[in-house]
Formats: structure tokens, sequence, C-alpha cells
């Protein structure tokens, strides 16, 4: 009898009910799923459970889980099914004779007769590397660029008003109530209130920081 194929990279999803597989690509990930094929025993494994529930011992245990049942009772059909999906799906996989691997049509280069690991495409790395010379381009631009030439960097930097706490983008008075936005300053000696940008004081003319 002929082996199977596939050993690694599929998933048993057969019940007592029917048998089905999924087949993924060792590469990406993604995959097929094999048809449903209907357990022709599965009525006899549903009365072995039924049986099992009544009676209990050996024959409760053996129903406790699809697989045991199909040890029971489908073995070689479980075989057969899973020959039939492993023939349904290998028309979309190939396995790479460099590495071994079983890969999907979107991960085989079909030119060089390997998987894209082995012998990527030569278009797609190009494409992938010509884009990313263009981000590092344009990162090296945006850093030579002066996006701060027009900011006060001195000035003092104030995000709401604190007359209404309305959010401000800059200047000297808000926008929704008219109140300054820098805190006016006081002189240390007389006590009088300044404007902000004031570097003096206007009634006793001392210096203000």
């Amino acid at each position: 009898m002929a082996l199977i194929e596939f050993t690694d990279n599929y998933e048993d999803l057969s019940t007592d009910v029917g048998f089905q597989f999924k087949f993924y690509c060792e590469r990406c990930g993604n995959g097929y799923m094999s048809e449903f094929q209907p357990y022709t025993m599965g009525r006899a494994a549903g009365l072995l459970r039924a049986a099992g529930g009544l009676l209990g011992g050996l024959t409760s245990r053996v129903g406790e889980s699809a697989y045991e049942v199909q040890r029971a009772v489908g073995g070689p059909a479980h075989d057969k099914a899973l020959r039939q999906a492993v023939a349904e799906v290998k028309p979309h996989f190939h396995q790479c004779s460099r590495c071994g691997e079983w890969v999907c049509d979107q991960c085989w280069n079909a030119e060089r007769g390997l998987c894209e690991q082995c012998a990527p495409d030569t278009q797609e790395e190009l494409a992938a590397m010509q884009q990313e010379a263009k981000l590092e381009q344009m990162r090296e631009r945006v850093e030579k660029t002066d996006y701060a030439s027009e900011v006060d960097v001195a000035d003092t930097a104030v995000v709401t008003c604190p007359h209404c706490g309305a959010k401000v983008s800059g200047g000297k008075f808000c926008s929704e109530c008219g109140g300054l936005l820098v805190p006016e300053k006081t002189c240390p000696k007389c006590g009088a209130k300044n404007e902000a940008d004031a570097k003096f004081c206007s009634e006793c003319g001392e210096p203000l920081a």
C-alpha cells in the first residue's frame, strides 16, 4: 500500500461522523481544507458511545473522543480518507527539494523549481527594495527639512486658556474669550502688574525677570 505524504503540516479535523483535514503551507501558514467525507460507520460509533454511557467501563472510555472511536472502528477508513484528502490538495502544494518544506502555489518559485524561501522571486524582491529605498530617502529629506523656523521657541508655550479653559494653538490672546494667554508679570518692588513681555516695570522702572 502506498505511503501517505504530508506528515507534519496538516490538522486532523475528523470526528466519529466524518473525515476532514486542513493542510498548511510551511512558509506562509495559509492552506486548504479538504472536502468533508461522511463516515459510514458513524452510526455505529454513536451507538458505541450510547452503550458506553449505559454500561460504563472500557466501552465508555472508547466513546469519550473521536480519535478513540476511529481507533476502535475506523482505522482503515480514516487512512483512506486521509489519502483521498492528500490527493485532493496535493496539486496546490509543492515540496522544495532544497529545504524539504511543503509550500502553497503563492510561495512557490515555478521558474526555479524551489520555494521562495530558497529562491526568492526577483521581481518581488526588487519591488520591496525599491520601496525600502524610497522610504529611506523620504526619511533623509524629512530630517533635513526645517519645520520650526516659524515657531518662536523662546515664547511661553500655553496649551489652554487660563481664563476659559479653551484649547489654544499659539498667540498672546485666547481666540475664544480674548483673554491674555501669557501670565502678567508682577513687579517685585512695587507690586504693579505689567505685560508679559515687559522688561521693566511701567510704574517704577524696576527690571523684570
